[in-house]
């Protein structure tokens, strides 16, 4: 199995937009072969930003970069650049291959 973590940074202030704009989003990922969950999370609270993840799972390695280079992906992050305002930096991507 593997996981794929976005990591974000939002801007103070801007938590119910960021949350509402996933909420919204058609990510087209059930149409994706080995795709298995996703979870968006919310870490901790700092002066200038909030910690958010997008986690998801998936069979393999693999599998998540064929998704990467998909039409369902593309489709997912359409319009993406419109909320840069929301974000204080880029996403930072993490990869983890499942050990247990």
């Amino acid at each position: 199995m593997y996981i794929a973590m976005n990591r974000f940074k939002v801007t103070s202030g801007r938590e119910k937009d960021f949350e509402k704009i996933w909420t919204e989003r058609d990510t087209h990922l059930e149409e994706v072969p080995g795709f298995i969950e996703f979870h968006l999370v919310k870490g901790a609270v700092e002066p200038t930003h909030t910690v958010y993840a997008s986690h998801s799972t998936w069979d393999s390695e693999t599998d998540f970069i064929n998704w990467t280079k998909s039409d369902a992906f593309r489709r997912a992050h359409k319009g993406a650049r419109e909320h840069t305002d929301v974000y204080l930096s880029h996403p930072v991507f993490e990869g983890f291959e499942v050990i247990l």
